[in-house]
């Protein structure tokens, strides 16, 4: 065997290897969530509101109050991060500015959780008077994944060929319609792709709502989004940390692992039959 062959064959065998191994430890730490906390799983457990601190009866307010924050991102960040990732691929002049501004939108993306976390409570709950509550958190979980969106969805602009606005716009369609028409929905996949992704982050996050709008312990249901809510990824980290029985709440720390995993999958699953259904019906 040459040495050209040999290092090919090595490279090969590293980088599956590589995969294998990311692949067994996320898929032990499915297993070891699901085998454990199936047997916590019921119907009471799913609609009774919790007692004692949480350590006893069920998790409604938490699943109520998670669904409210990432719906409150879905309709604050989805609408903007769209329409920034249009205008800055589509509209925008490619000079220095739109160069800085795309370096800033990159650089705040990978910020972590927690400065937004900071910037929510100085802005959304102490400057604007929201307090803690489902708007504040909402916005700083927006703000948070807003430059993940942009930068998912322009990506997907970009991955259309250049000749299909040229095309479109020579037969005398204006910008907008040929954006709407010949661009967006091509690349609608990819953008869809990367915002439910996105959301499925704001969804598992602690550091954010930490600070924005969740609560220790609040056995009811909110009235307002002026309100503040329990939610899966807190609570988790309540059950975990804050309570003094281990072994009595173990049960529950796994059942709620489960409920927030199949949370985030079932967001994950939604981007695959999203992008599987726009790809069958586009395709260039």
């Amino acid at each position: 065997m040459d040495t050209k062959r040999f290092k090919e064959k090595r490279a090969f065998w590293l980088l599956r290897l590589a995969t294998y191994f990311v692949v067994f430890v996320v898929g032990y730490i499915i297993f070891d969530i699901v085998y454990h906390g199936a047997g916590a799983i019921s119907w009471t457990f799913l609609t009774d509101i919790p007692r004692k601190s949480g350590s006893e009866g069920g998790i409604l307010p938490v699943i109520v109050g998670t669904l409210y924050l990432v719906l409150g991102t879905i309709v604050v960040a989805l609408p903007l991060g769209m329409a920034g990732a249009v205008y800055l691929s589509e509209y925008a002049k490619q000079g220095r500015l739109t160069r800085a501004i795309r370096l800033a939108i990159v650089t705040l993306a990978g910020i972590p959780s927690i400065v937004f976390g900071l910037f929510g409570l100085g802005l959304f709950v102490i400057f604007l008077k929201f307090g803690a509550s489902i708007i504040a958190g909402s916005l700083t979980l927006a703000c948070m994944v807003l430059p993940i969106i942009i930068v998912a969805s322009e990506e997907a602009l970009r991955a259309v060929p250049q000749s299909f606005r040229e095309a479109s716009l020579a037969l005398g369609a204006t910008k907008w319609q040929t954006i709407r028409k010949n661009v967006l929905p091509y690349a609608v996949p990819g953008m869809a792709t990367g915002s439910i992704l996105a959301l499925g982050r704001a969804a598992g996050e602690t550091a954010p709502i930490l600070l924005t709008v969740a609560a220790f312990f609040l056995p009811k249901l909110p009235n307002s989004i002026f309100d503040q809510v329990m939610a899966l990824p807190y609570h988790l980290y309540i059950l975990a940390t804050q309570l003094p029985d281990v072994n009595k709440v173990r049960p529950l720390q796994y059942g709620t692992a489960l409920v927030l995993i199949a949370l985030v999958l079932g967001l994950n699953l939604a981007a695959i039959l999203l992008r599987s259904h726009f790809r069958k019906k586009y395709r260039w």
